[in-house]
C-alpha cells in the first residue's frame, strides 16, 4: 500500500511542478479540498472537455447541448430530493475529533482486502510463471476466495444498513469490524449520523426578504427543466439527448485524495430520453457506448471494469458505474443510470405544468423515461494523468519522468528548440512556431543544454519536440522527436505540420469508438 501512497504523491507534486493543479489561494494558506487548474492543468482540462463533447453532441446527431444556470428555483431542489435525501452517513471520533464518512471507512476497509487478493495474485504469477491463469486461481485459491466472501458479505451488510436508513447497523459494522480512526488509531465513535451536502446562499439585496438558494450539487436538474424547451425548439423526436458540462457543489466532509473528491468540481452529463419500455435496451447501449470511448485514449483495458449497483437510488431500474484503477484502487469515475421517469414525473408534480411528449408514432402523450450517463471531470483528469506519469529506465542506466498523455489531449503539441540561441537559430524556430499556432498550441524553449530541454518537455507532456539547427539553415529540414519512443527523425520544416495533425488530431482517436 505504500508503494500506492507514494506513486500518489509524486502524482500530487508532479501536478504542482509542471504547472498542472495548484491548491486555491495557496498564499493564504489554502482552502481544503478545493483545487485551481494551472496553465497547463486548464488546457488538458479543456481538451478532455472537448473530446467529451466531440463524441457526445456533435458526433450524435439527436443529442444537443445546453449551458444552465448554477442558481436555480429552489423549488427544483425539492422536487429532485435533493432537500430531503442528498445525505452522508458521517461519524465522529471522539479522541481526534476527526470526522469521517461511515461508508468510506467501510470501503477503505474492503479495499486494504482486495489489496491483500492483489498480493496472493502477484506472489502466484511470480512462482507459476507462465502457466499462471489469473481467472482459474481467483476462482479457486481457498484463501483468495476467503477473503472475496469477506468483502462482499461486508459491502452488502453495508449497502443493506444504508438502502434502511439503519444507521445504528452501520456504526455496529465500523465496531465489529475493528476499524479505527487513520489519524490517532482510536476505536472512540460516536454514533452515525445524516448530513446534507448543499452549499446554501441567499438571493436578495434585504436580509428580511432574501430567497434561500443552493448551488447546485449536480449539472442534471438544470437538463430536466428544460426538457420542453429544448424539445420543442429543436423540434426534437425521441429518443434524443440533451448533453451539459459545468460546475457543481457539495460540502463533502470527507473530501480528500486531491482533486478525486472536491467541494466546487465539474460534471459532465447526458440524459437520454426514451420511450418507456425501451430503457433497458437504451441503459446496455450507453454502458457499451461509454466504456469504448474511454478505451479510445489508450490508457489501457485492464484499468476498466463496470461495478453494477445492487443497491438502487429511489428512482433508477438499473445503475452500473465505470470504475478505473487511480493510484489508490478502483474508483468510481462515470455512472450510467437508468432514472425511469422520475425527474420529469416529479418536476411535474411540483410545477403543476405538464413535462410530457407527444409521440406521432404511438399517437399517444407520455413522460419519457431518462437513461443518465454522468463522468466527473475532475477524475477523468486525474485517470488520465495519473495514469500517464512514468518513471522510465533507459538503456543507458539513466531514468526519466515522462507524462505521456494521449496526444490528443496533451496541453502542448510541440515544443520547438533552437539548438543554440545565436546565427539566426532562434528566428527560425519563432517562424515555425508562428505557422504552427495557427492549429497547435505550440511552445518555445531556448534555456539549458537539448537533452535538458527534452527532459523537461517529456515531463511536461508535450508528445513531440523539433530542434532547429545549422542544418536547417541549409536545407529547411529538422529534427522532429518522438516523447514516447525517443525516435528521432530529420524533416522537411513544410512537413511539420501534418506529423503532428496525423497524431493529435481528434477525428483519428474518436474514430476508434467505431
Amino acid at each position: 500500500m505504500a508503494n500506492q501512497e507514494d506513486i500518489f504523491k509524486k502524482v500530487v507534486s508532479h501536478a504542482k511542478e509542471y504547472g498542472y493543479v495548484f491548491q486555491s489561494s495557496e498564499i493564504y494558506d489554502g482552502l481544503s479540498a478545493v483545487y485551481d487548474y494551472a496553465q497547463n492543468g486548464a488546457e488538458l482540462k479543456k481538451n478532455i472537455r472537448e473530446y467529451w463533447w466531440k463524441a457526445m453532441v456533435q458526433l450524435n446527431d439527436n443529442i444537443v447541448g445546453i449551458d444552465a444556470a448554477i442558481f436555480m428555483h429552489p423549488t427544483t431542489w425539492k422536487a429532485s430530493g435533493h432537500i430531503d435525501a442528498f445525505n452522508d452517513p458521517l461519524i465522529d471520533n471522539k479522541d481526534s475529533k476527526k470526522r469521517y464518512r461511515a461508508d468510506v471507512l467501510v470501503e477503505d476497509y474492503v479495499a486494504k482486502i482486495e489489496a491483500k487478493i492483489e498480493k496472493e495474485v502477484i506472489k502466484a504469477a511470480k512462482r507459476f510463471g507462465d502457466k499462471f491463469d489469473k481467472e482459474q486461481f481467483l476462482a479457486t485459491n481457498p484463501r483468495v476466495l476467503g477473503y472475496q466472501e469477506d468483502a462482499n458479505t461486508i459491502l452488502k451488510r453495508l449497502g443493506k444498513s444504508l438502502e434502511n436508513e439503519d444507521l445504528a447497523d452501520v456504526k455496529k459494522l465500523i465496531e465489529q469490524l475493528g476499524i479505527a480512526c487513520p489519524l490517532s488509531g482510536s476505536k472512540n465513535w460516536t454514533d452515525v449520523k445524516q448530513f446534507n451536502l448543499m452549499f446554501g446562499t441567499k438571493l436578495g439585496a434585504s436580509a428580511d426578504s432574501a430567497m434561500d438558494l443552493y448551488l447546485r450539487p449536480e449539472t442534471a436538474q438544470g437538463i430536466f427543466v428544460n426538457f420542453l424547451n429544448v424539445q420543442k425548439t429543436g423540434r426534437m423526436k425521441i429518443p434524443f439527448g440533451i448533453a451539459q458540462t459545468g460546475k457543481a457543489f457539495r460540502n463533502e466532509i470527507v473530501a480528500r485524495q486531491f482533486i478525486f473528491r472536491m467541494r466546487e468540481f465539474e460534471q459532465m452529463e447526458m440524459q437520454f430520453f426514451v420511450q418507456p419500455g425501451t430503457q433497458k435496451e437504451w441503459y446496455e447501449k450507453w454502458k457499451e457506448n461509454r466504456m469504448k470511448w474511454h478505451l479510445s485514449l489508450g490508457l489501457g483495458e485492464e484499468n476498466y471494469r463496470f461495478h453494477d449497483h445492487e443497491k438502487l437510488a429511489h428512482y433508477a431500474d438499473a445503475a452500473s458505474d465505470i470504475e478505473f484503477r487511480f493510484p489508490f484502487g478502483f474508483k468510481e469515475l462515470e455512472g450510467i443510470h437508468s432514472r425511469t421517469d422520475f425527474d420529469l414525473g416529479a418536476h411535474e408534480n411540483h410545477s403543476g405544468k405538464k413535462l410530457q411528449y407527444f409521440d406521432h408514432e404511438q399517437k399517444e402523450n407520455y413522460v419519457p423515461y431518462v437513461v443518465e450517463t454522468s463522468i466527473g471531470l475532475d477524475r477523468m483528469f486525474l485517470a488520465v494523468f495519473s495514469n500517464a506519469l512514468k518513471e522510465e529506465e533507459l538503456e543507458n542506466g539513466t531514468t526519466r519522468t515522462v507524462l505521456k498523455l494521449p496526444a490528443v489531449l496533451a496541453p502542448t503539441k510541440a515544443a520547438v528548440l533552437p539548438l543554440v540561441k545565436k546565427d539566426g537559430l532562434p528566428k527560425v524556430a519563432k517562424d515555425i512556431i508562428d505557422d504552427l499556432k495557427w492549429d497547435f498550441n505550440v511552445s518555445y524553449d531556448e534555456k539549458d543544454a537539448v537533452g535538458r530541454r527534452y527532459r523537461r518537455q517529456d515531463a511536461n507532456g508535450t508528445p513531440f519536440c523539433i530542434t532547429v539547427d545549422h542544418q536547417t539553415l541549409e536545407d529547411k529540414t529538422v529534427t522532429i522527436r518522438h516523447r514516447d519512443t525517443m525516435e528521432q527523425s530529420r524533416v522537411a520544416i513544410s512537413a511539420i505540420k501534418e506529423i503532428i495533425h496525423q497524431e493529435v488530431d481528434m477525428k483519428t482517436w474518436l474514430q476508434k469508438i467505431g
